[in-house]
């Protein structure tokens, strides 16, 4: 599928212009970090590359529609259902073969440390179990890219770093990650390349040692020092 290009994107509604001019091109390999302040486009970008949302101005544009593509969000809708029938019903709304399902869901909750809750109904998880539920049932799909939207937000610190692990995971499989966080330390880790945002523009793009040890604009000095950026 890749890449994907916003071509010159821009998005408004109730009279507020909230994406001006977005021009960007993904490319296969290490997680994108997309980063702003809030208000900035973040969440609103990724809902609209993954087609969530269509643009009111320029065009999203993959090299082939023949792949697959997810999303996972900050707060995950999960069926009222076990863990296991969460993951076996996402492959089968996929038209995963009835004969590949079950060997799918065992392998992907092995891979994900939720083996032992297969059997546990999905909304009494915790929420780090719930994420990491989520994320398996996205990687059981085996995406070429996954969206992830403030994947760790409202975690503790360890559920934070097991889904940062399980991030990990997924992009060394050849899954292409793009996702949103406010936790630059989690972007420090993560991070192939990193997406600044601000007042629904593209600030800066840069490799992540680039942009951490040398960011090239004012506004990238300040989000990196924790003042604010205005419009």
């Amino acid at each position: 599928m890749l890449p994907l290009e916003l071509r010159d994107v821009g998005f408004e509604a109730g009279g507020q212009v909230l994406l001006r001019h977005l021009s960007l091109r993904i490319e296969a390999g290490p997680p994108t970090v997309v980063m702003g302040p809030n208000g900035a486009g973040k969440s609103l970008s990724l809902r609209i590359a993954h087609g969530l949302l269509a643009p009111t101005r320029g065009e999203v544009r993959w090299h082939s529609t023949a792949g697959r593509q997810a999303m996972v969000f900050e707060r995950p809708v999960l069926l009222r259902r076990s863990a296991a029938a969460n993951v076996e019903y996402a492959l089968a709304v996929a038209r995963v073969p009835r004969r590949q399902r079950a060997r799918r869901v065992a392998d992907v909750l092995a891979r994900t440390g939720l083996a032992p809750l297969a059997d546990r109904r999905a909304r009494v998880l915790s929420a780090g179990e719930r994420q990491r539920l989520s994320l398996a049932r996205a990687s059981a799909l085996e995406p070429e890219v996954l969206f992830l939207d403030e994947p760790t937000a409202a975690l503790d610190p360890a559920a934070a770093a097991a889904v940062e692990g399980l991030i990990r995971t997924i992009s060394d499989s050849g899954t292409k990650i793009v996702m949103t966080t406010h936790d630059l330390g989690q972007a420090r880790r993560l991070a192939g390349d990193v997406v600044l945002l601000a007042a629904g523009r593209l600030v800066e793009r840069a490799p992540a040692e680039v942009f951490f040890e040398s960011p090239g604009t004012p506004e990238a000095r300040k989000f990196l020092k924790g003042e604010l950026l205005w419009d």
